[in-house]
């Protein structure tokens, strides 16, 4: 009975986890997002919130969000973690690979370009920044 307890209990996990994986933002909340182009390396979308629209859960891997213009965001983790956050048009920030529920909280709409890094970009790019750092010195 051990054993197939276990066993329900891997195969339960791998389903979740599949499930998690598969939240692609632009599947799953085609309103907000679009994808403008990509590639091996990069996908690139453009989204938009209306004033107080919220999103669903979904995923993305690491990737580089520029803001086009002011805004609010409440960001809602997997584990239902809520967090405030004041953006300005220009600003740009990398974000880890995350599940998130994003939600507009401002009274205007908001834009934003965000570029998902593919293949493990940015960990290649972590190595190769010292020795890049130490070359310019």
């Amino acid at each position: 009975m051990t054993k197939r307890f276990l066993f329900g209990c891997a195969v339960l996990c791998f389903c979740f986890t599949a499930v998690v994986v598969a939240q692609d933002a632009v599947k799953v909340d085609p309103g907000h997002y679009k994808v403008e182009t990509g590639n091996a390396k990069v996908r690139v979308l453009r989204v938009h919130y209306g004033a107080h629209e919220k999103s669903v859960m979904h995923s993305h891997p690491a990737a580089v969000a520029v803001f086009l213009t002011d805004g609010t965001a409440r960001m809602t983790d997997a584990k239902g973690k809520t967090q405030d956050m004041p953006v300005k048009a220009g600003q740009a920030m990398y974000t880890p690979a995350q599940v998130h529920l994003p939600e507009n909280i401002g009274d205007t709409p908001f834009d934003l370009i965000v570029i998902e890094l593919k293949g493990g970009g940015m960990a290649k790019m972590a190595k190769m920044a010292p020795k890049a750092e130490a070359a310019a010195k």
